[in-house]
């Protein structure tokens, strides 16, 4: 479920356009839960989210969500479906049968504020739920994020906000909570290391090269990422553990390329950290033979 909120003259309310379900899924003829839960969004100006005066407006199912668990980082490349498993507790009145084919819960991720998110992204299939007691249910789901369907953009990389919905499909009343967790939405990352010459003498110097690069989630391709600090490492052939000989910072284009002196056989690398938008990835070691 992906829905962006644009402001526009429909009652003096919040408008929401939805991309309902990636290209990739419109060919199933069963709507997915990411489809129902953005109808049902989309159909109603009002509700815990979206208040308005509006007397159309969903009614709240009175359902609470907490104890939400989510990973804290989820990186996502140019094309690959990803998704990530949510946890939380699911709270409702007794009058509510959770298992019934009349009702659906699934974890949400927004950009902004509940009340007024920019975006929000859902799951492919409900929560799977499991009856604890005659008013809560530990439930398990999934988001679902389809980059080559232009679920994201490159803007939406940081942090999100989660959160849950419940649906009762007989009356299109949903309950969305917000607030409950938050993760990272990063622009997955590659790091390359090509260390010469090869073989070479004890003393002279070493040409290391590479390039730092991550994903556009515009056009589906990997980009260089500027000027960002990435360390040199080195690994002796007979050790496990590398050591940072410097820093230095990658060109417009992303590039890297430092000089060192070669003093034995071991395994060049380059290593960088990680930003809030871009995880931490280091290049596989590059070997040089030293004589």
């Amino acid at each position: 479920m992906r829905i962006r909120a644009t402001v526009a003259a429909v009652s003096g309310a919040l408008a929401l356009s939805a991309l309902a379900v990636p290209a990739a899924q419109a060919a199933d003829a069963a709507p997915s839960f990411r489809a129902e839960a953005a109808k049902v969004l989309a159909g109603h100006t009002g509700s815990t989210a979206f208040r308005t005066a509006d007397a159309d407006a969903a009614a709240d199912l009175g359902v609470t969500f907490s104890n939400l668990k989510i990973a804290s980082a989820v990186k996502v490349g140019t094309t690959n479906h990803v998704s990530t498993t949510v946890t939380y507790t699911l709270t409702h009145g007794a009058n509510y049968d959770v298992t019934s084919d009349d009702f659906d819960s699934g974890p949400v991720i927004y950009k902004g504020s509940i009340d007024s998110p920019e975006v929000l992204l859902g799951g492919e299939a409900p929560a799977s739920c499991t009856v604890t007691s005659t008013t809560t249910a530990k439930c398990t789901g999934k988001i679902d994020i389809y980059p080559a369907a232009g679920d994201l953009i490159n803007s939406d990389a940081g942090k999100w906000s989660a959160g849950a919905i419940a649906l009762q499909y007989s009356s299109d009343d949903f309950s969305l909570q917000g607030g409950l967790g938050s993760t990272l939405l990063q622009r997955y990352s590659k790091l390359t290391v090509n260390a010469s010459p090869e073989p070479v003498k004890k003393g002279k110097t070493v040409t290391v090269t590479g390039k730092l690069s991550r994903a556009n989630w515009e056009d589906n391709e990997y980009h260089g990422y500027a000027t960002q600090s990435v360390k040199l490492q080195f690994r002796k052939k007979s050790s496990s553990t590398y050591t940072t000989l410097k820093t230095i910072k990658t060109s417009s284009t992303g590039t890297l390329k430092t000089t060192t002196t070669a003093t034995v056989d071991g395994y060049f690398r380059y290593s960088f950290a990680g930003t809030s938008t871009t995880p931490a990835v280091s290049a596989a070691g590059d070997y040089v033979d030293v004589q």
